[in-house]
C-alpha cells in the first residue's frame, strides 16, 4: 500500500457504492459524523474529475440526496448516479453478476482516466466483489479505502476529510508480499515432496498443481498410478498440508478398500449400533466418523463393493450416513482423497463401479508416475531412502563413489515394477549387509543381481538364465567381466533374444530414458552397448536355445 499520488494529467474517477448507513447525513443527531463518501472528494491530495456512485434501486433517492451534496461540493465533478437492480445486496451471486454486467456496457480508457474503486462503503458482499473485479482487471484501476482521523471516532466533534489508502493490486510492487506467497509455495511443494528435490518437470508441476488444490479447495482428490508410486505417503503429506492450511483440523485415516470383504466393510467403513448382527457386542464407531473433520484416505478405492460405493456417495454429497442397523443417520464432514491403479472408467463399463461416485471423486484428478516414468528423480530419491534407512537403522549408511555410480546407472534403465516400495527395500537390504556403514560395489553388484533374477523370473513367458554371457565370451571372457556387468550383460541377451528384432529389443530395454530423448534411436544404442562386449545382435540371436 502507498499514499495517494500527486494529482497527474488523467482525469481522476471513483467508483463506489453510496453508503446507506455511513453518508447518512445525520442532521438530526450528530451533525458532524464522518461520512466516507463526501469526506473523499473534500480530500487535499485527491482531485475527483468524476464520481460513479452505485446504488440499489431501492435507495435510489437517498443516492441522488448525496448526489446533489457532492456537486455542491465540488460544482466541477461529474456525478453519475448508476442503480443496479440487486434484490440481495448480501447475495454473492446477485451483486457480482450486477457489476459485471456494468463493467461490460462500460467502455473504459485507462490512458486518459485513473480509476479509484471506493471499497469503504456497501455491504461486505459489495466491496468483495469490487475487489475481485479489479483484481481480474474487469475494472482497470486501483481499490481505495478512507477512513475517520485516527484521534476522531465516527462521531468526534470535528472527524475532518479523515484519510485514504490507495492499494495497487500489482503484487510485483510489493517485494514482500511476492516473496512470502514464493515462500509459501515452495513451502508446499517441499512438504509434498517430503524434502525431496525432485527434477522431473511434469511431476513438479503436478506437485505444484495440488499444493494449490490442497490449500483452496475441500472437494475430493483421485490420486492414481502403479502401485508403490507413493500415493499413500503423498495422501498423508496433503493431510498434513491441509492442516497448515487450516482446511482441516482432524486426524487422517488411512483405509485399504481392498482389505474390506463381504459384511464387515459396511462395519468398517460407516459402524453399527449394539446388536446389529451376530457378534456384535459393542457399537463401533466407523471410519468416517473417525475422520470427521479431517481426511479419509480410501486407498484402491476400486476395490470397493457397490452398495459400499452408493453409502460412501450419499456421505460425501449430504455429509450423513445410517450405521450398519440404525435408523437414525450420524454426520462426518471430512475431506476425501482416493487412491487407486486401476483404470475407474474401465470399471464403470464393466458395471463394478458407479458412474455417479466417479464423478464425484474426478474434480481432481492426479497420475502419480512410476519410478521408471522419473529417471532424472532416481538419485534424489536414493539419498532419501539413505537417509531413511540410516534413521531405521540407528547408524549413518553411505555409499562409495564406484557403488553410488553403479547403482544410479542401474536404478535410471531398470524397469523397477515395485515402484518407490521397491527401491526402498533394495537400499534396506544393502545398507543392513553393508560392512563399516559403507555400501561398495559388490554389495550394490549382488543387489541389482537379485534384482535383475526377481523380475527376469516375474516376465510373461521368462526361462531360467541359460548362461548367454559364457557361451557368448567363452569362460574366461565372462570372468574378465564385474560382477554387475556381467548381470546387465546377461539379462539384455536374454531380452534380444525374446524380442522380434534389435529395435523391439532397444525399446523394451530403453523405455524409460527413451522418453527424455528427442529422437531417440534404440537400435543404435543398443548395437553400441554390444559393441563394447565384442558382440553383435547376429552373434546373439545365432545361437542355440537353452
Amino acid at each position: 500500500m502507498r499514499a495517494p499520488a500527486a494529482p497527474s494529467e488523467r482525469a481522476t474517477v471513483v467508483l463506489g457504492f453510496v453508503g446507506t448507513s455511513l453518508d447518512r447525513a445525520a442532521r438530526y443527531h450528530r451533525p458532524a459524523r464522518w461520512r466516507p463518501t463526501l469526506a473523499l472528494v473534500t480530500h487535499p491530495r485527491l482531485r475527483v474529475s468524476k464520481y460513479v456512485l452505485f446504488t440499489t434501486v431501492q435507495h435510489i433517492v437517498f443516492a441522488e440526496e448525496i448526489a446533489n451534496e457532492l456537486r455542491a461540493l465540488r460544482p466541477e465533478m461529474e456525478v453519475l448516479v448508476t442503480p443496479l437492480t440487486l434484490s440481495d445486496p448480501w447475495d454473492f451471486a446477485t451483486v457480482y453478476g450486477a457489476l459485471h454486467s456494468w463493467c461490460r456496457t462500460v467502455r473504459f480508457a485507462p490512458e486518459r482516466e485513473d480509476y479509484l474503486v471506493h471499497i469503504t462503503t456497501g455491504t461486505h458482499v459489495c466491496q468483495i466483489c469490487l475487489y475481485l473485479l479489479t483484481e481480474s482487471r474487469h475494472i482497470p484501476g486501483r481499490l481505495l479505502q478512507t477512513a475517520p482521523r485516527v484521534d476522531a471516532g465516527l462521531d468526534a466533534p470535528a472527524p475532518g476529510v479523515g484519510s485514504v489508502q490507495i492499494i495497487d493490486l500489482d503484487l510485483s510492487k510489493y517485494d514482500g508480499l511476492a516473496a512470502r506467497f514464493l515462500s509459501e509455495r515452495r513451502e508446499g511443494r517441499a512438504l509434498l515432496c517430503d524434502g525431496i528435490a525432485t527434477r522431473n518437470e511434469a511431476f513438479n508441476a503436478m506437485i505444484d498443481a495440488l499444493t494449490v488444490v490442497a490449500a483452496n479447495s475441500a472437494a475430493p482428490i483421485l490420486l492414481t498410478g502403479p502401485t508403490g508410486a507413493g500415493k499413500s505417503q503423498l495422501a498423508a503429506r496433503l493431510h498434513a498440508l491441509r492442516l497448515q492450511r487450516h482446511r482441516v483440523s482432524g486426524r487422517f485415516v488411512d483405509v485399504n478398500c481392498a482389505t474390506l470383504r463381504g459384511d464387515q466393510a459396511m462395519s468398517a467403513l460407516f459402524g453399527h449400533v449394539k446388536g446389529a448382527f451376530t457378534g456384535a457386542n459393542a457399537a463401533r464407531e466407523g471410519l468416517l466418523r473417525g475422520a470427521d473433520g479431517g481426511t479419509l484416505f480410501l486407498d484402491e478405492v476400486g476395490e470397493l463393493g457397490l452398495d459400499e460405493q452408493a453409502m460412501l456417495l450419499r456421505a460425501l454429497e449430504e455429509k450423513a450416513f445410517y450405521p450398519v442397523g440404525s435408523d437414525a443417520t450420524v454426520r462426518s464432514s471430512f475431506s476425501l482423497i482416493a487412491g487407486t491403479n486401476r483404470d475407474l472408467r474401465q470399471r464403470v463399463r464393466a458395471g463394478l463401479f458407479r458412474e455417479d461416485l466417479l464423478a464425484r471423486l474426478d474434480v481432481w484428478a492426479f497420475r502419480l508416475p512410476s519410478l521408471a516414468e522419473r529417471p532424472e528423480d532416481f538419485e534424489p530419491n536414493l539419498d532419501y531412502e539413505l537417509a531413511r534407512v540410516s534413521d531405521e537403522l540407528g547408524r549413518a549408511v553411505s555409499m562409495n563413489r564406484e557403488a553410488r555410480e553403479a547403482f544410479v546407472a542401474f536404478g535410471r534403465a531398470a524397469p523397477w515394477p515395485g515402484n518407490f516400495r521397491e527401491l526402498s527395500a533394495a537400499v534396506l537390504r544393502m545398507a543392513t549387509l553393508a560392512e563399516g556403514r559403507r555400501i561398495d560395489a559388490a554389495r550394490v553388484a549382488s543387489e541389482v543381481a537379485g534384482l535383475s533374477a526377481r523380475w527376469h523370473a516375474a516376465a510373461p513367458g521368462a526361462s531360467p538364465s541359460c548362461g548367454w554371457v559364457e557361451r557368448l565370451l567363452g569362460p574366461a571372457g565372462a570372468a574378465s567381466l564385474d560382477r554387475f556387468d556381467r548381470v546387465q550383460l546377461e539379462d539384455v541377451v536374454a531380452v534380444c533374444r525374446q524380442a522380434g528384432s534389435l529395435s523391439e529389443a532397444g525399446r523394451q530395454l530403453f523405455a524409460a530414458s527413451r522418453a527424455a530423448k528427442a529422437t531417440p534411436n534404440d537400435a543404435a544404442r543398443l548395437r553400441k552397448y554390444l559393441a563394447r562386449f565384442g558382440l553383435s545382435y547376429g552373434a546373439l540371436m545365432a545361437l542355440d536355445a537353452c
